[in-house]
């Protein structure tokens, strides 16, 4: 008997072992979970400016409400979201106060749909417009976890509390190396406005956006929303060879590397039958450039042959120069076919005035995807045309047949006038 309920106790002691063992991973994986789990946080503008007739026929107030009501309703789930206000509760005329009116209207965190929208329902045109105080206090509300972050910030007005200027606030924010990222949307603006708002999106790598209509806002931050539940990639260190033979080869990936002004840099892809070679590639001018630069990206064989290219020109109105190309391998009736080896080669010319350093060099990323190719193709990357044949084939005819009808019509207007 004694024996019999040392085994069950043993049995018991066993089974209460495992479960702890099951028990502690889950509640492991849960902590990750969250600490993964992206953050958003909405800051709206709620100054007395709101409640201004005419974003259809309502106040931009009641624009905001509605478009944040279906905004909630499409969260998705993993995104832990929060609300942040700016002028809503101090009405008066001292600047000192009203500099101060922000508020969290809704924690960051799991979102409850009912709580959020009730919260929001109670919101009133009210105060200042203290930009800088709120995005300050929007960057503590996203503090802790690995996840991305974003700040959506919706305002119809500029920043009313200067010398804080709002666009040195975002800077700053960018220089902690957080990986925040603020986007701006400004509601009905004007210049200045504009200016102001597309400053502290470019200081944080984020996106500026004029809305006029309620439609086109509630479309705005949903997409901003969902894109902070998009998998971050990071980019993964490379660098370029001197020559194609001496070149890196890469798989299909976000790869960053740094080129020196007129500096080219090779990189190796191999492409299998059948599938096709997409490539970008990204200059940033980090440092002061002469106004007028280029950057170019081509496609050879192993043995030399100029495959595709693609180039872009920049004149000095924006910090990213782009380009890209593409390139099918056409399919193969041996299964055994081997995958062609492409060299991409990156070229810059890009200058800059005495004294600006050339090293390091400027950042580069390099997007690389060899994806399945076109049914045709040949016909996508005949001599870098791809389907534009059709287009050149169709002008020449035209041409052709103008020509024709142009000389008939000025014979005839020759015998016409030798006739009379």
């Amino acid at each position: 008997m004694i024996r019999t309920q040392r085994l069950a106790a043993g049995v018991c002691a066993l089974l209460a072992a495992l479960a702890s063992g099951i028990a502690f991973p889950a509640g492991a994986v849960a902590d990750e979970t969250t600490a993964l789990a992206p953050k958003v946080d909405l800051v709206l503008d709620v100054s007395g400016s709101m409640r201004t007739k005419d974003i259809d026929g309502g106040t931009r107030m009641a624009a905001a409400k509605q478009a944040f009501n279906e905004v909630l309703d499409a969260t998705p789930e993993e995104v832990q979201l929060g609300i942040r206000t700016l002028g809503s509760t101090y009405p008066g005329d001292d600047r000192r106060t009203g500099c101060k009116d922000t508020a969290q209207l809704y924690p960051v965190g799991p979102l409850d749909r009912t709580e959020a929208k009730s919260a929001v329902a109670t919101l009133s045109p009210t105060g200042w417009t203290p930009i800088g105080p709120a995005l300050l206090k929007a960057a503590d509300d996203l503090e802790g976890g690995e996840g991305s972050k974003r700040i959506v910030l919706i305002s119809d007005g500029e920043d009313t509390c200067a010398p804080l200027d709002p666009c040195e606030v975002a800077r700053e924010i960018a220089a902690k190396g957080i990986g925040l990222t603020i986007d701006t949307l400004g509601l009905v603006p004007n210049t200045k406005m504009r200016a102001q708002l597309s400053c502290i999106a470019e200081a944080t790598g984020g996106t500026y956006t004029s809305v006029e209509h309620t439609d086109e806002l509630t479309d705005k931050v949903n997409q901003l929303v969902d894109r902070a539940a998009d998998p971050v990639v990071t980019p993964v260190a490379t660098e370029g060879g001197s020559s194609c033979p001496k070149a890196p080869t890469l798989k299909s990936g976000l790869y960053t590397d740094r080129e020196e002004f007129g500096q080219e840099r090779w990189y190796r892809v191999d492409v299998d039958p059948g599938k096709e070679l997409r490539a970008s590639v990204s200059v940033a001018a980090d440092r002061a450039m002469n106004p007028d630069h280029g950057l170019l990206v081509r496609a050879f064989t192993t043995h030399g042959r100029e495959i595709v290219r693609g180039e872009a020109a920049g004149s000095g109105r924006t910090d990213v120069i782009s380009t890209g190309l593409r390139y099918p391998k056409a399919d193969s009736d041996d299964d055994d076919a081997p995958a062609e080896t492409v060299c991409l080669l990156v070229t810059n010319s890009f200058s800059a005035a005495s004294g600006v350093k050339t090293t390091p060099g400027m950042p580069v990323e390099l997007t690389v995807d060899v994806v399945d190719g076109p049914s045709q193709a040949d016909d996508v990357a005949s001599f870098g045309l791809g389907r534009g044949w059709w287009l050149l084939g169709a002008l020449v005819l035209f041409g052709f047949l103008a020509g024709l009808v142009w000389g008939w019509l000025s014979r005839w207007r020759v015998a016409v006038w030798r006739t009379n």
